[in-house]
């Protein structure tokens, strides 16, 4: 009887307990894959074997500012989706900066990672010009189910906080600061669907919560 009832047991938990321990490994990208946003269109321009070339708005003043680091095109590497280099005139150069592991392959529930690097202000401390150091501290929350404009999706949330400091600038104040944003990955979409900024720290400078408004994937 005990047997019968732990058997049991484990035909109606075991499922949930495979699933939250799933790894989402990097998707496959092709060139003309595209996706629009409320805030903005972002499509895969070119890939070879071991990287993708990834093209933002090129508005500079749009949501998108920040999630596309200042860059109109990026390169990111297969295996993680890391940025690996920006395209500035068609040359290569480092990618140093915000949102280098944004996505950073496999994704698993309570998997976590840090990335710290100096910049340039993109939004907010930026009047000055001065460098200042940043945290981006992300961990993968696990799964929810998330309804946006270009359908439902079961989708794995990610929480990015960051941390700024920095010197004293113009006015003699040193910088602290940082908030959190929030972002809902679908292995179906293959990208974000939404994202969603700390509403105390981030959406004074301009940023907007966004979300999935369509997308094509090339087979």
């Amino acid at each position: 009887m005990k047997k019968m009832i732990f058997l049991g047991w484990l035909v109606v938990f075991l499922p949930s307990i495979v699933f939250a321990q799933e790894k989402i490994e990097a998707p496959l990208w092709n060139v003309g894959d595209k996706w629009v946003f409320t805030q903005g269109i972002i499509e895969i321009i070119d890939a070879d074997q071991n990287s993708y070339t990834m093209k933002f708005p090129s508005d500079k003043t749009s949501a998108w500012l920040l999630e596309s680091g200042g860059f109109e095109k990026i390169i990111f590497e297969k295996a993680t989706l890391n940025r690996i280099y920006a395209l500035k005139e068609n040359k290569r150069e480092k990618y140093t900066g915000f949102r280098r592991t944004h996505l950073n392959f496999p994704f698993s529930p309570g998997k976590k990672w840090k990335d710290i690097f100096s910049a340039t202000p993109l939004v907010g401390y930026a009047i000055d010009k001065r460098v200042l150091e940043f945290t981006e501290a992300y961990a993968v929350l696990g799964w929810e189910e998330v309804e946006v404009r270009a359908g439902k999706f079961k989708a794995i949330k990610l929480e990015c906080e960051y941390v700024v400091t920095g010197p004293p600038g113009y006015m003699g104040q040193a910088v602290r600061g940082g908030g959190k944003a929030w972002y809902w990955y679908s292995p179906v979409g293959k990208y974000f669907v939404k994202g969603q900024y700390d509403e105390l720290n981030l959406r004074p400078y301009g940023l907007k919560d966004w979300e999935l408004a369509s997308f094509q994937l090339k087979k």
